[in-house]
C-alpha cells in the first residue's frame, strides 16, 4: 500500500516488500492463535489453503492486468472502472473505498491491542480512580489519538513517507517473527502435538480452567502453564495478566464455526495487491509485478503454515482461542516487548498504507464525476500541493474510520472488510477471465494468467461470501445493487457498454453462430419467422418498422434494413451512420428486439440482391421478406414487382405491407381473408396474426377469419378450417369465423373492403401466378381501408 515517487524506477524488491509487509500484519498477531484454537492445526491449514485459492488467482490477475496498462490514480479502482465501465466500476469502486477506509479503523483498533497488557499491568499495579480505569480499558483511548496523529502526518507529510518506513517495518516484522519461532514453552515440552485439537475438545474434557473462565462474575486469573517464564520487570503479558473485574475476557468456551473463523482471518492473507500502484514506476513491470506479487503471496502462505504449527505446538487450544491474550508474546523469546513492537509496526504501517490509498480511491471516483452533484465531486477531487494530495477525501476517510473505531469491535470489522475484499478480488479475477474470453488484440499483458485460474478465483470469491456469512453477503449484494441503480440514475450519460463486455458478447455471439451453423439441424416442419424488412422511407412511414418489431418481439427474429439509393462515398457513408443512429434510438425507445442496419446501393435491384443474401442474426436462415408501399402513392410497387422473380428465386416467404393514413388504427381487430385460390397462404397468415397478437400493443385484439368458397365446397372447407384451428390451439373463436358463399359474379375486392373497413390490419393472400398475370392490380382497390398485409408463402406451413 506504500506509494513511491514517480521519478524513481524500481525493481522487484519494492513490490515484494510492499505486499509482504501488508500480508504479515495485524491479524497474524491478534487472531491467528484464535483460529488455531477454534479449528485446530489442520483446520487452520484448510483456512490457509482456501484463502490462498482466492488470493493466488487474484495476485496472478492483478499482475496480468497491471502489466497491460499503467495503473493511474485510484489503483484497483482505476483497473475495475476502465475494464467494466464507469457505472459498474464505480459501484465496485465505492465498495473498495469503504473496505480501505474501514481498514484504517481495523488496523488502528489492532494497534491499540499492543497497549492492552501495559494498561492491564498499570491497573493491577497502581490504585487509580474509576474513571481512569474505565478510560484505560477503552480501545478508543489510544485509537482516536492514533487516528488523529496519522491524519496529521498524511496532511502534512503526504504519501512520500511510505517509502521511508517500508524497510523499517519489514525489518521489525522479521525480528518479531524470528523471536516467535525461537520461543519455547512448558506446554510444548510436556504435551504431545495434536493437529486435531480444538477448544471444543477441551470443553468436552471439562478442563478445570474452563470452569473458572466460565464464571465471569468474578475476577479471572488465566492459567500460567503455557508462559515462557523470562525474568524481567516489565508488564505481565498474556496468561499471567489479570483481567479487570469490570470487563471479563471474551469467553473462549463458545466454539466458533469454520467459515466465521475464516471471515475473521481472511484479511491476514490480503495485501498482495499493494504493489499494483507501482506498475508505472518499475524498470520491468512484466517481470517485477508477477514475480514480486506471487513471491509475497507464496512466502506469506508458507510463513502462516509455520506460524500455525508453532502456535499449535506451543499453547493449549484454550489459551489460543482466548482473544484477550496476545498469545504470540507468550510464546516468543523476549516476546513481552518484541511482539508488541512488531504488532505496532505492522499495524501502523498498514494503517498508513490504507490512509494513503483510500483517499486516492475516493478522489479518483470523484474525478470521474460519479457523485450526484458537481459540488460534491469538485470538493472530493480537490488536491493540495504539487503532489496533488487528496486533502478533502482524507477528511472523509478519517470520519468513516473514526466511526468504526468508536464501535471498537475488531472481529466485526474484520468480517465486514472480508466481504468487501471478496467483492474486489472477485471483480479483478473476473476482469482477467473476461479479457481472455474477449480476445481483444489491444489486451497484451506481459504476464498472463490462465483463464481457468481466473474463473476459479472469481467463483471462489463470490461463493465464499455466502459461506462466511450469508446475511452479510445478501446485505452486501442488496447494497451493491442499490448503489448501482443510484449511480445509474446520477450518471445517465455513462451507461455505455464497456469494451470488455462488448468483446465478450461478440465472441460469444461468434461462437454461437459457428456452432449453430455446424450443428446438425433437426428437420422440422414447424415455422419460426426470421424476417428482413426493407424500406427507404423509414422516417416517413413507420408501418414496416412497427410490423417487424411486433413479429420479432417474442416468437421471431428481425433485421431492419434502411436503404439509401446512391453510390458509396464518404458523404453517403456518414449519412448512413446518422440514419442508423436514429433508427437505433427509435428501436430503443420502442423497446424492440430488432437488429438495425443501413445499406447504400445504386439501384433497387442491387439492394434486393444483397438483402436476400444476408445471414440471419440468430443463427437461423432468413425466411421472410417484408416490403412496404403507400396505398395513396403506389409508385414503389413497380420496384417490388420488377424484382419479384429475383426475390422468389431464393424461396422466401414474402409480405408486402400497404400502408394508409389510418395506419394500424386501434389495434383491436385483425382480419384474415382466405379463398379457394390462395388457401396455401392461409396457415402463414394465421401464424403471422397470432405472432403479432403476442405483442402487448395488440393484447386486446381479436382475430377474425373470412373464408370465401363456392357453395358446393363450403361445408367441407368449414370442417377443415375448424379442425386446423382446434388442432393448432389457436385463440380464434368459432364465432369469429365467417364463411361467405362465392359465386361467379362475386367481386372479392368489394366484399373485403366492405367487411374490413373497420379492421386495424387486414391480411390477404396472393399467388405468384396472379402477380405475373395481373401485375400491380393485385395490390390495388383497397385504398379505403386500413393497413393491408399481402402474403405469399414459398411453401404451405403446418400448424402443430
Amino acid at each position: 500500500m506504500q506509494s513511491f515517487p514517480e521519478v524513481k524506477k524500481f525493481g522487484t524488491a519494492p513490490v515484494f516488500f510492499t505486499a509482504i509487509s501488508t500480508i504479515l500484519g495485524a491479524v497474524m498477531f491478534l487472531r491467528f492463535g484464535f483460529a488455531v484454537g477454534n479449528v485446530g492445526f489442520l483446520g487452520t491449514l484448510a483456512i490457509i489453503l482456501i484463502g490462498h485459492l482466492v488470493t493466488i488467482p487474484t495476485a496472478m490477475a492483478i499482475a496480468e492486468i497491471a502489466t497491460n496498462q499503467k495503473v493511474e490514480g485510484g489503483g484497483e479502482y482505476y483497473i475495475v472502472s476502465r475494464s467494466f465501465g464507469l457505472v459498474i466500476g464505480s459501484t465496485i469502486g465505492i465498495a473498495l473505498y469503504l473496505s480501505q477506509a474501514i481498514s484504517v479503523a481495523f488496523y488502528i483498533i489492532a494497534f491499540t491491542e499492543a497497549f492492552s497488557a501495559l494498561f492491564a499491568w498499570v491497573i493491577q499495579t497502581y490504585t487509580l480512580p474509576p474513571w481512569l480505569i474505565w478510560l484505560l480499558e477503552q480501545k478508543q483511548t489510544i485509537g482516536i489519538p492514533a487516528l488523529l496523529g496519522l491524519t496529521y502526518i498524511m496532511l502534512t507529510k503526504g504519501a512520500d513517507l511510505g517509502v521511508k518506513t517500508l524497510y523499517v517495518v519489514v525489518a521489525t516484522l522479521g525480528i518479531a517473527l524470528a523471536a516467535f519461532f525461537l520461543g519455547q514453552t512448558d506446554y510444548a515440552r510436556t504435551t504431545d502435538f495434536d493437529p486435531m485439537a480444538t477448544v471444543t475438545d477441551a470443553i468436552k474434557m471439562e478442563e478445570p480452567q474452563f470452569a473458572e473462565l466460565a464464571d465471569t462474575s468474578t475476577t479471572t486469573i488465566l492459567p500460567t502453564d503455557t508462559t515462557r517464564q523470562d525474568d524481567y520487570d516489565g508488564p505481565t503479558i498474556g496468561p499471567a495478566a489479570a483481567t479487570s473485574p469490570a470487563e471479563p475476557p471474551a469467553s473462549p468456551l463458545i466454539p466458533i464455526g469454520f467459515f466465521t473463523v475464516f471471515a475473521i482471518i481472511f484479511p491476514a492473507f490480503t495485501g498482495m495487491t499493494a504493489g499494483v500502484g507501482l506498475s508505472g514506476d518499475l524498470k520491468d513491470p512484466g517481470r517485477s509485478l508477477p514475480l514480486g506479487t506471487m513471491a509475497a503471496t507464496l512466502t506469506g502462505m508458507v510463513i502462516y503454515v509455520f506460524i500455525a504449527y508453532q502456535l499449535a505446538l506451543s499453547a493449549s487450544p484454550a489459551d489460543l482461542a482466548d482473544t484477550s491474550k496476545l498469545v504470540m508474546a507468550d510464546i516468543a523469546w523476549q516476546g513481552w516487548w518484541l511482539i508488541p513492537i512488531g504488532l505496532a509496526a505492522a499495524t501502523i504501517s498498514s494503517a498508513l498504507g490504507s490512509i494513503m490509498v483510500a483517499p486516492r480511491t475516493l478522489q479518483a471516483i470523484a474525478r470521474d464525476q460519479i457523485f450526484p452533484t458537481p459540488k460534491v465531486n469538485e470538493w472530493l477531487s480537490e488536491g493540495k500541493g504539487a503532489s496533488d494530495e487528496p486533502f478533502n477525501s482524507t477528511l472523509v476517510t478519517v470520519a468513516i474510520a473514526g466511526a468504526f473505531i468508536l464501535m471498537g469491535a475488531l472481529d466485526m470489522v474484520a468480517q465486514v472488510i472480508s466481504m468487501f475484499f471478496m467483492v474486489t478480488y472477485g471483480s479483478l479475477c473476473l476482469i482477467s477471465f473476461l479479457n481472455h474470453f474477449a480476445a481483444d488484440p489491444s489486451y497484451r499483458p506481459r504476464f498472463k494468467s490462465h483463464w481457468v485460474i481466473s474463473l476459479f478465483g472469481a467463483l471462489a470469491c463470490f461463493g465464499l461470501m455466502f459461506f462466511m456469512e450469508s446475511s452479510y453477503a445478501l446485505l452486501s449484494i442488496v447494497a451493491m445493487l442499490g448503489l448501482y441503480f443510484a449511480i445509474t440514475q446520477w450518471n445517465k450519460d455513462k451507461r455505455s457498454v464497456a469494451l470488455i463486455f462488448q468483446g465478450v458478447i461478440f465472441q460469444f455471439s461468434r461462437q454461437l453462430q459457428v456452432f449453430l451453423q455446424k450443428a446438425e439441424k433437426e428437420q422440422t416442419r414447424s415455422w419460426r419467422p426470421s424476417a428482413v424488412a426493407v424500406s427507404e422511407h423509414s422516417f416517413q412511414r413507420l408501418g414496416a418498422f412497427h410490423l417487424l418489431r411486433w413479429i420479432a418481439h417474442k416468437y421471431g427474429f428481425g433485421t431492419y434494413i434502411h436503404q439509401i439509393h446512391d453510390y458509396l462515398s464518404r458523404e453517403t457513408n456518414q449519412r448512413a451512420r446518422e440514419c442508423k443512429d436514429r433508427l437505433i434510438q427509435m428501436a430503443e425507445s420502442s423497446h424492440s428486439n430488432i437488429y438495425i442496419d443501413t445499406m447504400i446501393t445504386p439501384s433497387y435491384t442491387a439492394g434486393i440482391s444483397q438483402v436476400i443474401q444476408l445471414p440471419g442474426i440468430a443463427g437461423t436462415e432468413n425466411n421472410l421478406l417484408i416490403f412496404e408501399f403507400s396505398k395513396n402513392n403506389p409508385a414503389e410497387l413497380d420496384n417490388i414487382l420488377d424484382n419479384f422473380k429475383l426475390i422468389k428465386s431464393v424461396d422466401f416467404d414474402i409480405v408486402v405491407l400497404g400502408t394508409s393514413e389510418r395506419g394500424y388504427g386501434l389495434k383491436q381487430e385483425i382480419h384474415i381473408w382466405i379463398t379457394a385460390s390462395n388457401y396455401q397462404n392461409a396457415t402463414l397468415m394465421i401464424l403471422l396474426a397470432y405472432i403479432i397478437m403476442g405483442h402487448k400493443e395488440w393484447r386486446n385484439a381479436q382475430i377474425k377469419i373470412f373464408a370465401m368458397y363456392p357453395e358446393d365446397t363450403i361445408e367441407e372447407e368449414r370442417n377443415r378450417l375448424f379442425l386446423l384451428i382446434q388442432a393448432g390451439q389457436l385463440p380464434i373463436s368459432p364465432n369469429n369465423i365467417e364463411f361467405i358463399v362465392r359465386t361467379q359474379d362475386t367481386n372479392t375486392d368489394s366484399i373485403i373492403v366492405q367487411k374490413s373497413r373497420d379492421a386495424d390490419l387486414t391480411l390477404v393472400g396472393f399467388r405468384t401466378e396472379a402477380v405475373d398475370r395481373n401485375g400491380k392490380v393485385v395490390f390495388e382497390g383497397y385504398e379505403s381501408i386500413g393497413n393491408m398485409l399481402f402474403v405469399n408463402t414459398a411453401s404451405q406451413k403446418e400448424i402443430k
